[in-house]
C-alpha cells in the first residue's frame, strides 16, 4: 500500500467499542420487540466481555428501559454509555461512521444515507454521525459531510489499501456512474489502492441490493471468508457458486491467491411465506474475538469452525439473531465498531 496519513482501517484492528442503537415501539422491530431485545441484549453481553459498548437511545425513558434490562442481565455496565440522539432505525452499520484513521486523529465520512436507495424514511438517520459528532462522543476527529449515498455495509477493507464490495448495491445506488467512475470515488474518499468487484451473490430476503458484508469478509489480508451454497435446489446456488468462482480468481495486491474460507448454508427459515436472509458472512470482529450470528439451525456449529479456522487467534462467540433476520439484517449490519482512540 502507498504511504498516506488517511487509512481505513481493517475491522480486526483494536477498537475502542462497539456502536450500537436501542429498539424501541418508534422502530420497525415494534410488532416483535420482545424477541430482538432479547438478541440486543445478548449482543451487549458479548460485546462488553471485550470492549465497551455504546448505544444510542431515543429518549430518557429508552434509557432507563435499557438501562434495567441489561442490568437484569449482569452486564458489566461500566462498560456501556448511553447518548441520546434520534434515529429511524437501528442498522447502525449503514448509518454509522466510517472512520479513517489520520495521523493520531481521526476523519469521520459522513456519507448520505438514503435508507438503501429511498426503500425507508432514512430522515433521522442520515442526520445520525453529525449529531454524534456534536455530542462530543468521539476525540480527536472531524466531521466530513458527502453527497454521495454509500452505506457502511457495502464496503469491505483489508486496512491495507485493498477495498471489496458489490456492483449490483454501488449500481442501484449510482446507475448512471460507470464502474471506472465508481472505482476512483470510493478509492478516493476512502483512501484505497484498488477495489475489488463482485458481480454475483445476493440473498432471497435481502433488501440492501447486496451488501458484501452478508456475502464475503476479509479475515485477513490474504483471506476472505464468504457465505456459500452446496445445495443446487435452492435458489441461491447458481449465484453463490459464481461468487465462489468470483473470489477464487481474485488476487491480493501481491498477486497470490485468497486464502478462502466457505460458510456453511442454513436450512431456508420461512415467516409468512418469505424467506429470510440467514447469512453467516454478517459476523462482526471485536477485540480478541468474533461474534458470530447464530440461527438455531444445525449449520450454526459448522460456521463456528469455519470461523474459528479463518480466525484462529480469536474465540468465537455465537449471538442469538434469528429475530434480526425479520427485519433483513444481521449482527453485523446492526453495529459499527469504532477504532481505538476515537472514543474518549
Amino acid at each position: 500500500m502507498n504511504e498516506q496519513v488517511l487509512r481505513l482501517p481493517a475491522e480486526w484492528e483494536s477498537q475502542s467499542a462497539v456502536l450500537i442503537a436501542w429498539p424501541n415501539a418508534d422502530t420497525d422491530w415494534a410488532d416483535r420487540l420482545g424477541e430482538v431485545e432479547e438478541t440486543y441484549i445478548a449482543l451487549v453481553a458479548a460485546i462488553t466481555r471485550f470492549q465497551p459498548a455504546i448505544i444510542c437511545v431515543a429518549d430518557e425513558d429508552v434509557e432507563a428501559y435499557a438501562r434495567a434490562r441489561l442490568s437484569s442481565a449482569r452486564i458489566d455496565m461500566t462498560r456501556v454509555r448511553f447518548v441520546e440522539a434520534p434515529y429511524d432505525d437501528t442498522w447502525l452499520r449503514d448509518s454509522g461512521p466510517i472512520t479513517l484513521r489520520n495521523g493520531a486523529g481521526f476523519r469521520l465520512l459522513d456519507f448520505r444515507f438514503t435508507g438503501w436507495g429511498g426503500k425507508f424514511d432514512a430522515s433521522q438517520d442520515d442526520l445520525l454521525v453529525e449529531r454524534l459528532h456534536d455530542a462530543g462522543i468521539f476525540v480527536n476527529s472531524a466531521r466530513q459531510s458527502i453527497d454521495f449515498a454509500l452505506e457502511g455495509g457495502a464496503i469491505d477493507t483489508d486496512g491495507e489499501g485493498t477495498l471489496l464490495t458489490t456492483w449490483q448495491c454501488l449500481h442501484e445506488r449510482h446507475p448512471q456512474a460507470t464502474r471506472e467512475a465508481l472505482t476512483g470515488k470510493l478509492a478516493g474518499w476512502l483512501q484505497q489502492d484498488r477495489v475489488l468487484w463482485l458481480d454475483h451473490g445476493y440473498l432471497e430476503g435481502d433488501d440492501t441490493d447486496a451488501h458484501v458484508d452478508t456475502l464475503a469478509r476479509f479475515a485477513a489480508r490474504d483471506a476472505i471468508v464468504f457465505q456459500s451454497c452446496d445445495d443446487p435446489d435452492d435458489s441461491h446456488y447458481t449465484e453463490l457458486q459464481a461468487m465462489g468462482a468470483e473470489l477464487a480468481a481474485l488476487r491480493t495486491g501481491d498477486g497470490q491467491p485468497y486464502r478462502l474460507f466457505p460458510l456453511p448454508w442454513a436450512k431456508p427459515i420461512v415467516d409468512e411465506g418469505r424467506r429470510l436472509a440467514a447469512s453467516y458472512a454478517n459476523f462482526l470482529i471485536v477485540n480478541g474475538a468474533v461474534l458470530m450470528p447464530a440461527y438455531g439451525d444445525e449449520a450454526d456449529a459448522r460456521a463456528q469452525a469455519v470461523l474459528a479456522a479463518a480466525f484462529p487467534d480469536r474465540e468465537i462467540v455465537p449471538v442469538p439473531c434469528r429475530s434480526l433476520i425479520w427485519q433483513n439484517g444481521s449482527l453485523h449490519c446492526i453495529t459499527m465498531q469504532l477504532p481505538v482512540g476515537l472514543v474518549g
